[in-house]
């Protein structure tokens, strides 16, 4: 059965500086709880990842996944095939202005775990996704949001 899950939030930056962000995918473990390893397997001419391996370890369950991401000006999609813990797995972030720096972001996770788990597992793993998803990334953004390239 699969199970859903998604959460808003505004950031105070435009939608590029979050896309940027999450281009960024060799620095998601250190902004997302998660996440312990990603790595780019490869790239689009455009230089943005399109196949991305990472572990992550969410309420003791340890998985590592292949995604193959797809990119808008505004969007971002990845999916997973099956993995050892997981038949499937597909996730949307959606970025819509709002205001000259200021971003409602938009994250949306379905995936179809291979064994049911029980509800309470379920509930603290929903929890734990999306206040990394969401959260992390406000975070990840609002340090990087005027920071001097440079340094």
């Amino acid at each position: 059965m699969a199970v859903r899950a998604s959460r808003e939030i505004v950031i105070d930056a435009p939608p590029e500086a979050i896309i940027e962000a999450l281009a960024d995918v060799e620095s998601v473990p250190s902004w997302s709880s998660v996440h312990k390893r990603a790595e780019v397997v490869d790239t689009y001419p455009d230089g943005r990842p399109h196949h991305v391996k990472v572990t992550v370890k969410v309420v003791g369950i340890v998985d590592t996944e292949v995604l193959e991401y797809h990119w808008g000006r505004d969007w971002l999609v990845w999916d997973a095939d099956k993995t050892v813990q997981q038949h499937a797995q597909h996730v949307e972030y959606t970025l819509h202005r709002e205001g000259e720096d200021k971003t409602r972001v938009r994250f949306d996770i379905t995936l179809e775990p291979w064994a049911p788990l029980p509800e309470f597992l379920v509930s603290r793993a929903r929890k734990k996704v999306l206040k990394a998803a969401t959260e992390g990334l406000r975070t990840r953004v609002m340090g990087s949001v005027g920071a001097d390239p440079a340094t």
